[in-house]
């Protein structure tokens, strides 16, 4: 399927004013992942993880245009003011929401689709000290748990789920479960049949989803 955008995604701004036009709905997504998000003026004040991705988008323009050093000053301030360190090369779509977000690294080349959810102590980093292409693609609608760490220029499908702390080093399909060190992905759809330690007759164990995330 790949990445799909829309307006709001960060390649597509046309100038520095749009470049926050997306915040009314950045605020709605983040309150509809975080019970303890009591009103929009709470979270427009006090979730660090906007702040960080609000900040993302004017650095990630800076870095496009050229003006490189300012934009890596700007993330490193942000970096010391939210935990949250995104370098300003990073791709990143709409309606993303890094929930409590302290330890949160996001490398150069990562690419990030929309309506992505992030834990803190998640880690999108390299394998390689290569130039290019060295960090990983998470396309639409993934949920990536707490200290999860995915690694190199691997894909992670849409609509899939990595467990807290899993260490992702290969492509992930779509609608997939990641768990595990290495990551092992089974399919993401209810309750779903695993080869091995058989319970029954058919020789699969049940593993619920919701164990993982």
């Amino acid at each position: 399927m790949g990445i799909v955008r829309g307006r709001g995604n960060t390649e597509n701004f046309g100038s520095l004013v749009s470049l926050m036009l997306n915040i009314r709905e950045d605020i709605a997504n983040a309150r509809s992942h975080d019970p303890a998000a009591r009103s929009a003026f709470e979270t427009w004040v006090v979730a660090s993880g906007l702040h960080a991705v609000w900040a993302h988008r004017w650095h990630h323009w800076l870095w496009n245009h050229g003006f490189k050093f300012i934009a890596r000053v700007g993330s490193q301030w942000m970096r010391f003011w939210t935990g949250i360190e995104i370098h300003p090369g990073a791709t990143i779509g709409r309606r993303f929401f890094i929930d409590h977000g302290m330890g949160v690294v996001i490398g150069e080349t990562a690419e990030i689709g929309d309506d992505v959810m992030m834990y803190h102590g998640v880690t999108l980093g390299g394998r390689s000290l290569e130039h290019g292409k060295r960090h990983p693609t998470i396309e639409n609608n993934v949920t990536i748990g707490a200290g999860a760490k995915i690694l190199g220029p691997i894909t992670v499908g849409h609509n899939s789920a990595i467990g807290a702390n899993a260490v992702v080093v290969k492509d992930v399909p779509a609608d997939s479960q990641v768990v595990g060190i290495p990551g092992v992905a089974r399919p993401r759809n209810g309750m779903v049949a695993v080869p091995g330690e058989a319970v029954n007759d058919s020789g699969l164990s049940w593993v619920d989803p919701a164990m993982f995330i």
